[in-house]
């Protein structure tokens, strides 16, 4: 029995923490807050894990947190603010250049239907919620693709390519398959020409899919749903 046991339940720390980050992820999903991939997984395993120290804390400190009268909303945006200072000051160390570095980025949540939001992700930022972007240099460098072929896929539009700037554009990365992009892509830009929505609604929980990811789906090769359902939004 380790230290991070409770001994009535049976029932290590890390295991609880895992049960209610499962409970967690289907809740945000159901209540409309709809993140990428990774956001909604880390976001449930922050939650999982905070809920799971507090029974594991010595007494004193139980009762020092339960007598905690303040906001916890604020005091918990403070603690997330903090850190994503703390990890981009970071990153700023290990980044190569601003034009070929991927770009890393938490999305932001959301209630309306994606359409709604066509207008609005042309002037935002590709950062704030496209996930991790390349240029064609670094797709050369670490993904082996050559840039012709990147060009070519991108003039076929079987590969998203985000306009960053005036002519630059960036890929997200998580579109790319064994150095190729994702099944079934070019059936959805076909269906949803814009890329910039495209993208958005590839990585994030599909209601008419089942509050699956569409993205996840086409990497794992479960294409027709995907397509249909990107065809209906069109």
């Amino acid at each position: 029995m380790t230290r991070f046991q409770n001994p009535p339940e049976g029932i290590s720390q890390e295991a609880l923490a895992g049960l209610v980050a499962e409970a967690v992820q289907p809740a945000l999903m159901q209540h409309g807050v709809l993140l990428d991939a990774e956001a909604l997984v880390s976001t449930s395993a922050v939650a999982g894990a905070i809920a799971a120290a507090l029974p594991f804390l010595p007494h004193a400190q139980r009762l020092a947190v339960t007598s905690f009268k303040g906001g916890w909303s604020a005091l918990a945006s403070e603690f997330f603010s903090t850190m994503a200072e703390k990890l981009a000051r970071a990153d700023s160390r290990d980044t190569k250049s601003p034009d070929e570095s991927p770009a890393i980025g938490a999305a932001r949540p959301v209630s309306r239907p994606i359409a709604e939001q066509a207008s609005e992700l042309q002037s935002m930022l590709i950062e704030d919620w496209a996930g991790e972007v390349a240029g064609s240099t670094y797709l050369e460098e670490k993904f082996r693709i050559p840039r012709s072929t990147l060009h070519r896929w991108q003039r076929r539009g079987e590969v998203v390519a985000l306009r960053k700037g005036g002519r630059k554009h960036v890929f997200p990365l998580a579109q790319f398959v064994d150095g190729r992009p994702a099944t079934g892509m070019s059936e959805v830009l076909a269906a949803i020409p814009n890329a910039r929505l495209a993208w958005f609604w590839l990585t994030r929980p599909s209601a008419e899919l089942d509050g699956r990811i569409p993205l996840d789906m086409l990497r794992h090769d479960m294409i027709e749903d995907v397509v249909r359902v990107a065809r209906t939004l069109s």
